[in-house]
């Protein structure tokens, strides 16, 4: 594999071939994790775009092309998208509250320390809890990768291997068995 070139490497990625993979490793991890640590400026991110990275390698469908470009010039643009696109997530993640029944009513609890306010919002916490409760775990499991770990439609049936409509499908069922449970709940 060392006589081979970076493109015949890649050629031999797409497929699947792990020791291609494993010698574009050898020769380009080192900068592909500095031009991430350069960027991120911590240790465990860059380490963890490294692995992005080399899982995109692997699971591209469009690969390397050598007529535009060097493949160094590739991969760090890669490296560039995957740090950008980390860095958006991350960002996402910072700005959402995570939807745990209990978290969410100890933490409604704790800031007001009117009584009327703990109530409402303890029972706010407890309908939303028991509308969950109505969901069937891929439409729990849709509802916290798209509303609180900040996935696109897309990216979700990507992950989940299913067809996009399938996705969308399951997610206005979803909002509708919420949106119908809590409205009987404020009718009642």
């Amino acid at each position: 594999m060392r006589n081979r070139t970076d493109g015949e490497l890649m050629k031999l990625v797409m497929g699947k071939d792990h020791l291609a993979l494993e010698e574009l490793y050898d020769r380009y991890a080192k900068l592909v994790y500095s031009f991430a640590l350069k960027s991120m400026k911590e240790e465990q991110a860059a380490r963890e775009i490294v692995q992005l990275v080399y899982t995109r390698l692997w699971t591209t469908e469009k690969g390397y092309d050598d007529g535009k470009g060097a493949f160094v010039n590739w991969i760090i643009t890669v490296t560039r998208n995957m740090t950008i696109d980390y860095l958006r997530k991350k960002r996402r993640l910072e700005q959402v509250i995570r939807f745990e029944p209990k978290e969410w009513e100890n933490e409604l609890v704790s800031e007001d320390p009117d009584p009327e306010s703990i109530m409402s919002r303890k029972w706010i916490g407890e309908q939303i809890h028991e509308a969950y409760v109505h969901l069937s775990e891929s439409q729990i499991q849709l509802i916290d990768m798209m509303y609180w770990q900040g996935y696109s439609l897309s990216e979700i049936a990507t992950q989940m291997n299913e067809p996009l409509g399938t996705i969308k499908s399951r997610l206005h069922q979803c909002l509708k068995i919420l949106r119908k449970h809590l409205a009987s709940v404020r009718e009642g």
